[in-house]
């Protein structure tokens, strides 16, 4: 395999994997891009690149300005924005991390306490109702703090995590 289709392959591949992450396909196509890239790129760079269009691009890249693994560039004397991203696979993943844990597990946890916390009416319905919510909020909560613990390490946090859980 040559290295354009090989390339081309990475970041199709990317953008799939990206999709069942619950990010859509372009904004993960432009993070693999951008990760493999060895210089910054701008936003018509990545739009040639990738053949999608000026809105999708920018859309995508504030996207992933937003989720902190994308920064702008300034390169001196240029007009144009540039972009890169995290080039440390280690660090990208906790940023990942972190940000997943803030958008997506924090709020469901924030909805399990306050739906197990509804007075207990004394029915078999609303005990149960109480006792999985509960259950769940618990099961969530301590995934959550495991998660922490995880990205709060900055240095090799996943290799160290690993090696920890087998000790």
């Amino acid at each position: 395999m040559e290295y354009l289709e090989a390339k081309e392959k990475f970041i199709s591949t990317w953008g799939s994997l990206g999709t069942l992450w619950g990010i859509n396909k372009a904004m993960a196509q432009i993070q693999a891009l951008l990760f493999i890239s060895t210089k910054p790129l701008s936003t018509e760079q990545i739009m040639e690149e990738l053949k999608i269009s000026r809105g999708n691009t920018s859309m995508n890249v504030r996207q992933l300005i937003d989720w902190g693994i994308v920064t702008k560039e300034l390169i001196p004397g240029e007009r144009r924005e540039y972009f890169s991203t995290e080039k440390d696979v280690q660090e990208l993943a906790r940023i990942i991390a972190k940000e997943r844990s803030r958008r997506e597990i924090r709020p469901v946890i924030k909805t399990l306490e306050e739906v197990s916390s509804i007075k207990d009416d004394g029915t078999a319905a609303t005990k149960e109702f109480i006792q999985q919510t509960k259950a769940l909020h618990d099961l969530a909560d301590t995934a959550d703090s495991m998660l922490g613990k995880l990205v709060n390490q900055k240095q090799n946090w996943l290799t160290k995590s690993i090696l920890k859980m087998f000790k």
